[in-house]
């Protein structure tokens, strides 16, 4: 995929995260990927990364998202994002900021910022879903980046 942007490699992967597809997804990354959710302990390596992703299926665990901006310069792109969990029917909402680093086709760094409080009102909401869907709204159709 070295034909690929920066941009367009990053959102290719969250894509394929998005639908499920975990063995695309993973083959965006490079073997000695280093990914953080800061604040969390950081994973190394493709192997590692991979076995956290792959048991989302088993456990009805869902991911989307919505971009908000996107930019890159050279080999690094920032995104900042509206992230979704699913656990079964809860369905978490929260803003993130991420930051890739590429280097010949692969994402190598994978790095994302989020804050507690906005996690805590996103489960919140959603809690409050269960018992009246209203109280969140659908999320946007996509929008081309």
């Amino acid at each position: 995929m070295t034909s690929q942007t920066p941009v367009d490699l990053a959102t290719h992967f969250l894509d394929a995260l998005a639908r499920s597809d975990i063995a695309t997804a993973m083959a965006d990354l490079d073997d000695d990927i280093v990914y953080t959710n800061v604040s969390l302990p950081t994973i190394r390596g493709k192997r590692k990364v991979t076995r956290g992703f792959a048991g989302m299926p088993k456990y009805r665990i869902g991911f989307d998202y919505r971009m908000v901006n996107v930019s890159a310069e050279g080999s690094v792109v920032l995104t900042e994002r509206v992230d979704e969990l699913r656990l079964g029917p809860l369905t978490i909402r929260f803003w993130v900021w991420g930051r890739f680093e590429t280097s010949e086709g692969r994402i190598t760094v994978w790095r994302d910022y989020f804050d507690y409080f906005d996690c805590l009102k996103g489960t919140l909401r959603g809690v409050a879903a269960l018992l009246v869907p209203a109280v969140q709204r659908p999320f946007p159709a996509r929008v081309a980046v």
